[in-house]
């Protein structure tokens, strides 16, 4: 199944499932108790959300071996992770600004989990079982100002710097699909879900070891190698194979 936030004109937000063309509302909470209503609403009437409101945001950085080395930088030994701020989503369509201070904005096509239950302490094994689904992400960052300042808080969180959607597919199968990343129809990275360094199992059970996991929160798996700039002008289209694409404009900040 696919879940979706939208909003149609001016109503309130509403969680909701698509059927072939068409959606339909879920009465309920996704992340608890629920059930699916008729789909019978075009799904090119609404606009599409930002498919969950997680309450924390958990990145992986350097998860591929090429991206690390296309950097200069050694594979951890152990899952290195970030916080974005969850001021910094947008939704899918939606114009990435570049900020003034930047001169080096880069995307970061990703894998990205979606928790479904509360969870601390968590098992690799039994990571699927606190696992609501998968989703595309972009994991914006100010190159230049991750350099500059050693750890990562100002660099990946920025206003707008945080895409991720247009779904969450309670289906997918992570272990071997293909990201892809184009800007303005131009390819720039493609890898394999394989060649991450810690599995999704990893990642959750590392986490949930340090905080606990709320439903909605998601966790950027690690971006393959690739990254390059973006400038005025641009598009990005983030896409995983089986899952989903993620587009969105590039604008300079005003």
């Amino acid at each position: 199944m696919r879940i979706i936030r939208y909003q149609i004109k001016n109503e309130t937000p509403k969680y909701g499932w698509i059927h072939e063309d068409n959606l339909g509302a879920i009465d309920g909470n996704p992340f608890g108790e629920y059930r699916r209503l008729k789909a019978e609403t075009p799904l090119q009437n609404a606009r599409l959300l930002a498919p969950c409101q997680p309450s924390k945001i958990v990145c992986v950085g350097r998860n591929y071996v090429e991206h690390a080395k296309e950097l200069g930088n050694d594979v951890p030994k152990i899952p290195l992770i970030f916080l974005k701020p969850p001021s910094s989503i947008i939704n899918p369509g939606d114009t990435i600004l570049l900020p003034p201070q930047s001169q080096q904005v880069e995307h970061e096509a990703e894998l990205v989990i979606v928790i479904g239950k509360r969870g601390r302490h968590i098992a690799a094994e039994k990571a699927r079982e606190y696992i609501l689904g998968y989703t595309v992400g972009n994991d914006v960052t100010a190159r230049d100002l991750q350099k500059i300042d050693g750890q990562w808080t100002r660099a990946k969180g920025f206003d707008t710097f945080c895409i991720f959607g247009p779904w969450i597919d309670t289906d997918f199968e992570p272990l071997d699909a293909l990201i892809t990343c184009r800007v303005s129809g131009q390819p720039r990275q493609m890898a394999s879900t394989r060649d991450m360094v810690f599995n999704v199992g990893t990642l959750i059970a590392y986490v949930s070891s340090i905080m606990t996991l709320e439903p909605g929160d998601i966790i950027f798996t690690g971006t393959p190698s690739g990254v390059g700039p973006l400038k005025d002008g641009d598009e990005v289209e983030v896409e995983i194979e089986g899952l989903g694409k993620l587009t969105n404009p590039v604008k300079n900040e005003k």
